[in-house]
């Protein structure tokens, strides 16, 4: 596995690219492609996503097989595993790009989708990564996400300098499938950390102490992580938090809630005991499918606070 910050890429090449997925994550993606000089021609089937797009500079295009038709790379962010999946087939996406395109795919989809995605394109004659990213939308938007990326290190070397100029870090974490492999592991560890840093929180108020006296110290010891230091779940000692927004979502938790689910999944089929990863993609499924609906994934603090009986900040007598 080898790992490589984006300032230490050589001076990139100009390539026309493909985007597919102009959504919250591939919208700034590719806007951020074009800041680095590529020639970008995107779609969406969200009109408003593509209008978006084409005010930074993508190219719009009537459909995702004339958005690849002339690329040498071609970038796809979407849902799930079957839509990339679709859309490489049925959608025509491999069948109108030219011989030998590169396609890398930045959705977080299964393993085995990811590994199938591999096949069909080497069938029809391309390439292909998966290389799902980690930074959520403002990494997107600030061009700091890390990319995990999974395939022959030939593709991985020419796509890398094109990923650097979306994100800070790029990391070659094995053959077909192992970036997926990577971004559900890492996440299932974030989803984890969020919810015992919010457990800590809420029992430390119950025991008399102040949230930032807990941040305070679990910041510079042992219990230091980034769920804790970034994306703090309580208002207050992390200004740019969501929480200090509302729980306006940075990652959303049906997102974690949705790679949480896949990890459960590996977790299964692989027959891992992994019972933190399993109990974690309950809570935050049932998060999403309430009140989490449209909140960050750090919003799971406040219903372990309400769940126990703790009052909101504040309300203390």
């Amino acid at each position: 596995m080898t790992a490589t910050p984006a300032n230490e890429t050589t001076p990139v090449t100009v390539k026309t690219v493909g985007f597919v997925g102009l959504g919250n994550m591939g919208g700034p993606m590719a806007a951020n492609l074009v800041k680095a000089g590529h020639r970008v021609t995107g779609f969406d089937l969200v009109p408003e996503a593509v209008e978006a797009a084409a005010k930074a500079g993508v190219r719009p295009a009537a459909s995702a097989a004339e958005a690849v038709a002339d690329a040498d790379l071609v970038f796809t962010m979407l849902p799930t595993g079957r839509h990339v999946l679709d859309l490489y087939t049925d959608g025509g996406l491999l069948a109108a790009a030219r011989p030998g395109t590169l396609f890398v795919d930045s959705s977080t989809i299964d393993v085995a989708d990811a590994r199938a995605a591999h096949e069909a394109a080497r069938a029809a004659g391309h390439r292909a990564l998966d290389a799902p990213v980690s930074g959520g939308v403002f990494g997107a938007e600030a061009a700091t996400l890390t990319f995990m990326a999974g395939g022959d290190a030939a593709e991985f070397a020419e796509a890398e300098p094109v990923l650097a100029g979306m994100g800070r870090k790029t990391v070659h974490c094995g053959p077909a499938g192992a970036g997926q492999a990577a971004k559900i592991c890492n996440n299932m560890i974030l989803g984890i950390s969020m919810i015992a840093i919010s457990e800590a929180f809420v029992l430390g108020e119950s025991l008399g102490l102040s949230q930032q006296a807990m941040f305070d110290v679990a910041s510079t010891s042992s219990g230091q992580c980034w769920a804790l230091t970034v994306n703090c779940p309580v208002p207050g000692p992390v200004p740019a938090s969501p929480a200090n927004r509302d729980y306006r979502p940075g990652f959303s938790a049906p997102l974690m809630a949705k790679d949480l689910r896949l990890a459960a999944n590996a977790i299964r089929a692989g027959g891992v005991d992994a019972a933190l990863g399993l109990r974690a993609a309950e809570l935050y499924t049932a998060f999403a499918e309430g009140r989490g609906a449209e909140e960050d994934f750090s919003g799971i603090f406040r219903v372990i606070r309400d769940n126990s009986g703790q009052p909101a900040e504040g309300e203390h007598a």
